[in-house]
């Protein structure tokens, strides 16, 4: 037994290759359809009805009527909401997916992998909080879990050579403010993406980011050095050298000192 799942695209084609894909992945149970935003609310609704709720919407965006980032809010408002996986020919809505928290994020022609992927996490954190709508439960849905622990912030969006990718919080070493935008910095690599640092730093707190500057954002366990020199206070991150403020060096040496404790 598998996932329950919706599968929703206003083009006969595009769905059909979707309901394929999915079929051929074992993870997936039963895969419902829909051409368009309102028929998915109502085929969301009478499962619920039935006590067979949806665990996954895998939703095209430009569709005629309620589009799909119309219906990723809606859904997201749901008491016990699906999972939802953009399926979309347009890379331009990665930053509304993010906002409405999507699982995933997939570019048309969808490549099995990238599919196998999407199914991965959703199977994952169905397993882990909301598996409501997996096969597996009882008639009830399996009644409403309570997560013991709070959820690893969503990871962030990125275009890369016409392929939006997920860069999870655990790979950034720092980020670096660049006006209204973010520059991500990982090991190998940086990432533009379109939120101010402010906003990043209030969802990626839980993660151990640590406001250093006005300018930079800093993973605590990516923290090499701390250097104090003729009153200015640096860090080493990644082979780089960063500033902190002055505001900010009595707090970061005391994360680091307890950091060190506990280790």
């Amino acid at each position: 037994m598998g996932l329950r799942v919706l599968a929703v695209d206003d083009e006969a084609p595009a769905l059909d290759d979707l309901v394929h894909l999915l079929r051929a992945d074992p993870r997936i149970g039963e895969i419902c359809t829909a051409r368009d935003g309102a028929a998915a609310l109502r085929r969301l609704d009478r499962a619920l009805a039935e006590g067979r709720p949806i665990a996954a919407v895998f939703l095209d965006i430009r569709m005629p009527g309620l589009d799909g980032t119309v219906l990723g809010r809606v859904l997201a408002q749901f008491a016990r909401a699906p999972h939802i996986v953009y399926v979309t020919a347009y890379e331009e809505h990665a930053v509304d997916a993010f906002e409405i928290k999507a699982t995933d994020y997939l570019l048309k022609p969808v490549r099995p992998e990238r599919l196998a992927e999407a199914i991965r996490r959703v199977t994952e954190r169905a397993r882990t909080g909301e598996d409501a709508g997996s096969a597996e439960d009882g008639a009830d849905g399996g009644g409403a879990r309570a997560l013991d622990a709070l959820s690893e912030p969503e990871p962030m969006p990125v275009e890369l050579g016409g392929v939006t990718r997920f860069v999870a919080p655990a790979e950034v070493l720092y980020v670096e403010a660049q006006g209204d935008y973010a520059r991500l910095h990982t090991a190998g690599a940086s990432h533009l993406v379109r939120i101010p640092l402010a906003a990043l730093e209030d969802r990626w707190r839980g993660a151990g980011f640590v406001r250093v500057h006005r300018s930079h954002l800093v993973a605590l366990s990516a923290i090499e050095e701390l250097r104090l020199d003729s009153g200015r206070c640096t860090i080493l991150v990644g082979g780089v050298e960063l500033p902190v403020s002055r505001r900010h060096v009595r707090e970061l040496r005391d994360l680091l000192v307890r950091k060190a404790r506990r280790a």
